[in-house]
């Protein structure tokens, strides 16, 4: 016959089966602590994270409303240099409609009225013309333009190279005299041309010293005073032959 242990005869007193239950009462206590901390972990965690989603979701939206402030702000101000640069194109096409109807009046002035007072001053030195033409593009020996005169009276012998202004500048001087003259020389030598090649300035605005400058570089000088035109030819002057 098989014999038991004593462990197994001897049964569980009460204070044995208190002090398991107050071990398993401890353990759930304990593991329900752990749990509710892992619990307000998870919470706090979460409220955490929504509470940063909110802020992202906010700072998302200001940037969103920064952009569309922007945006309108720029579509504002490109409509706006639109606007502008349509008033300064209409305005830069009315100008030069004026400009051109300007330049057409000044060429019938330079036709209708330059034109018989120049020629007839310059028949005081002596001079006759058989033509006389007024806006002359002079081309090269390639056909190309190179200069155009306001004035251009010749005969077989001389050309008189006119340039006419309503107010007479120092760089008026260089740049629309003398350089045009010393560029339709070089045309006329091109062309075998050996005529000699003399040339005026011609003004309703003329200064002294635009006057002095206009003679030191050879050029006769002719002035407007009302409806007639004065040539000025002071003593010792001598023109220049281009």
């Amino acid at each position: 016959m098989a014999m038991t242990s004593t462990a197994e005869q001897t049964p569980a007193t009460p204070e044995k089966i208190w002090a398991i239950l107050q071990e398993a009462a401890e353990w759930r206590r304990e593991h329900e602590k752990e749990e509710a901390r892992r619990r307000a972990e998870l919470e706090l965690a979460e409220a955490k994270r929504r509470e940063e989603e909110a802020k992202r979701r906010e700072e998302n939206e200001r940037a969103d409303a920064k952009r569309r402030e922007e945006w309108a702000l720029f579509e504002k101000k490109w409509q706006e240099s639109v606007e502008k640069w349509d008033k300064a194109d209409r305005q830069l096409k009315a100008m030069k409609s004026e400009v051109g109807g300007m330049s057409n009046t000044f060429g019938e002035i330079v036709e209708h009225l330059v034109v018989p007072g120049v020629e007839e001053r310059l028949g005081e030195l002596g001079l006759r013309f058989d033509s006389v033409s007024s806006r002359r593009k002079i081309k090269d020996e390639s056909g190309r333009i190179r200069v155009e005169v306001d004035l251009l009276l010749e005969n077989s012998q001389t050309i008189v190279a006119v340039e006419v202004k309503s107010k007479v500048r120092a760089r008026d001087i260089e740049e629309d005299c003398v350089e045009k003259l010393e560029t339709l020389r070089g045309i006329l030598d091109g062309k075998n041309d050996r005529r000699r090649l003399l040339g005026v300035i011609a003004g309703a605005v003329f200064g002294d010293d635009q006057k002095r400058l206009a003679r030191d570089a050879g050029l006769y000088v002719i002035v407007q005073t009302g409806d007639t035109m004065r040539l000025e030819i002071p003593k010792g002057f001598k023109p220049r032959e281009w």
